[in-house]
């Protein structure tokens, strides 16, 4: 069974996602915010990581920098979940070393769901 981190600093998504991606058989772990998720992703090392954008203490894009400069951890893949739409952000992110990226009021969980099989295969 694949381990997946979700960092997501809104409840109300943190619990549906873990509920959607738990009834597909992951594990899931969660972090509330960037820091929480980056020490996370230190003492879990998960198959794959589902980051927000907008967080608080730490942001998604410098926790994925932070993910990606670290040699135990930089072969995780990363996916971004955000709503944030701008292509600079979205640019930014994929330069960073995310694999994916997608706009949350934009993609319905099952769409997702797809995107981590397609990276986890």
């Amino acid at each position: 069974m694949a381990k997946i981190l979700l960092v997501e600093d809104d409840e109300l998504l943190l619990k549906a996602y873990t509920r959607k991606l738990e009834m597909a058989q992951y594990e899931v772990e969660t972090a509330v915010d960037g820091i929480d998720g980056l020490e996370k992703a230190k003492q879990l090392k998960p198959d794959l990581i589902l980051i927000d954008i907008l967080m608080p203490r730490l942001n998604g894009i410098e926790v994925l920098k932070r993910i990606k400069a670290d040699p135990e951890l930089k072969a995780i893949p990363v996916i971004a979940l955000t709503n944030v739409t701008s292509s600079e952000t979205t640019e930014e992110c994929l330069r960073a070393g995310c694999v994916s990226y997608i706009i949350k009021s934009s993609t319905i969980p099952s769409g997702v769901l797809k995107e981590i099989k397609k990276v986890l295969d």
